[in-house]
């Protein structure tokens, strides 16, 4: 068993492609606060791509983890000198190990704020990237307002040497950089949300205005903050993941990645002090990423909640095994041709339909194992911007909602807390007390679980959408998840005839 760390590159089973660039010319250029298995398996994978072809070695990733569970993240990292190993697997079982050497350190901000400041100010770093997920960006589901009563944020605003949030120490970097005369860097969002530059723009700027409304508006007027569409499935890593990689390639690591072949990022040009060579390893660098944004919201991460929780109901536990029962295809393809793909632009260069046949393709990879209890996690934080713009767009131009209305339905009837079979249903969500506690009144109040207008807004007021949501949370409660999707089905192909 060889442990992974440079000094043991040489020695790995040759099947595991390693660096072959000298990591000790590599220099920082970015900061990237969220370092999990996504960054590790997308963004940190194409700079390392790009240094492989003998670029971008000044541009070296650090890592900042500001939650209590990044501490292992650095402390795994930091023992094997900032290397992990990338696992692709391949649809035909098949194993593709790759060991990324882009990240060079590894920062916990709660042990020293100050450190990581002093980074972030250093003139040598040009982007700070992010993948904090939705509710890293302190927003408020439906008003969009950044929150400033959030405990953290109050510190920071009292406290910015010792700042707890990104928000906090980005915008102290930023202060002391205007403050040097330095260059600001770019901010660069790789989240999930439709606008991520955008998003970030206002909410970095609004806690800046919060503390110094000069600052903010030098922030808002030259700093960057580039949207960007990235996709890639990249389930939580497992023990067996990791045990795999031990007995099949014989080396040892602390937190391995694994993901799918597929990968995609496009990104706007729109930097203050250049950029990787991203177009050169595979990254579509646009004008607009809008069109191509929204294919992906509204399609791929919109069909995870369309799968996930009528998937866990009935029993499944894994996407590909949702994946592989045509009733749930039937219905994922419904949802992406009906519903979600007429709210869409034309999208450059993208075959629609393809691309949706794709999706049922990636969803269907039995060596992915992505759980559904990961795709059903923190679904207050994904419905709002996900799905609920696709019923909002259909309300306005008389489109198709039924299978729409049924996901939120299918919501619903899994955080009653129990599936099909009666087993518990851990629901993992940071409204998740306030949710259970609403939907234990389903059955007796049958609306009450979209009058919550934090999450829905004013839906509860159509009496469309709310015929079509009524009829399948009776359907769920009262036949079960196939049963609702059969009855989908049979609606579909009646009109259809018609």
């Amino acid at each position: 068993m060889t442990r992974l760390n440079d000094s043991n590159l040489a020695q790995l089973d040759p099947r595991v492609s390693c660096p072959t660039y000298d990591r000790q010319r590599v220099t920082a250029g970015i900061v990237h606060f969220g370092v999990g298995g996504f960054h590790r398996a997308h963004q940190a994978m194409y700079i390392d791509a790009l240094m492989e072809s003998g670029q971008a070695l000044d541009w070296g990733i650090v890592g900042v983890g500001v939650m209590p569970g990044d501490r292992r993240m650095k402390e795994v990292l930091t023992n094997q000198d900032h290397l992990y190993t990338l696992v692709i697997k391949h649809q035909d079982g098949t194993r593709e190990p790759r060991v990324i050497g882009s990240m060079m350190d590894y920062l916990y901000a709660p042990d020293d704020p100050q450190a990581v400041i002093e980074t972030l100010a250093d003139p040598a770093i040009r982007i700070v990237s992010l993948t904090v997920t939705e509710g890293g960006y302190n927003f408020h589901p439906v008003s969009g307002e950044f929150d400033l009563d959030n405990p953290d944020v109050v510190h920071d605003l009292a406290s910015p040497a010792s700042a707890r949030t990104c928000f906090g120490l980005v915008v102290e970097a930023l202060r002391r950089r205007r403050e040097r005369r330095l260059m600001p860097f770019t901010v660069m969002s790789c989240d999930n949300i439709q606008g991520n530059g955008d998003v970030a723009r206002r909410m970095f700027t609004a806690f800046a205005r919060a503390r110094d409304p000069q600052l903010a508006a030098w922030i808002d007027h030259a700093v960057p903050f580039p949207n960007s569409m990235v996709d890639r499935i990249t389930p939580v890593t497992t023990a067996a993941d990791t045990e795999e990689l031990a007995n099949e390639f014989g080396l040892e690591d602390g937190w391995p990645v694994v993901c799918e072949p597929f990968t995609q990022w496009v990104l706007e040009d729109h930097f203050s002090q250049g950029r990787p060579a991203f177009d050169q390893a595979g990254v579509q660098v646009v004008e607009d990423v809008m069109p191509y944004e929204l294919m992906k919201l509204r399609l791929l991460n919109a069909s995870h909640q369309a799968l996930c929780y009528f998937g866990y109901l009935a029993g499944y536990r894994y996407a590909h095994e949702v994946c592989q029962d045509p009733l749930f295809v039937e219905f994922l393809l419904g949802y992406m041709e009906e519903e979600g793909s007429p709210t869409l632009a034309p999208v450059p260069g993208v075959d629609l339909d393809k691309y949706r046949r794709t999706l049922i393709e990636r969803f269907a990879n039995p060596e992915i194992k992505d759980t559904l209890a990961r795709l059903c996690a923190e679904s207050s934080d994904r419905i709002p911007k996900w799905l609920v713009p696709v019923i909002r767009h259909q309300l306005e131009h008389g489109g198709e909602l039924k299978r729409s209305a049924a996901v939120v339905a299918s919501w619903a009837r899994y955080v009653e807390g129990s599936d099909e079979q009666g087993q518990p249903i851990e629901v993992v969500d940071r409204l998740a007390s306030d949710l259970t506690r609403i939907a234990a009144n389903n059955r007796q109040h049958p609306t009450v679980f979209i009058e919550n207008r934090e999450l829905f807004g004013d839906l509860v007021d159509s009496p469309r959408f709310v015929v079509a949501y009524l009829e399948a949370l009776t359907l769920l409660h009262d036949k079960g998840a196939r049963a609702t999707l059969e009855a989908l089905s049979n609606q579909a192909s009646t009109n259809t005839e018609r």
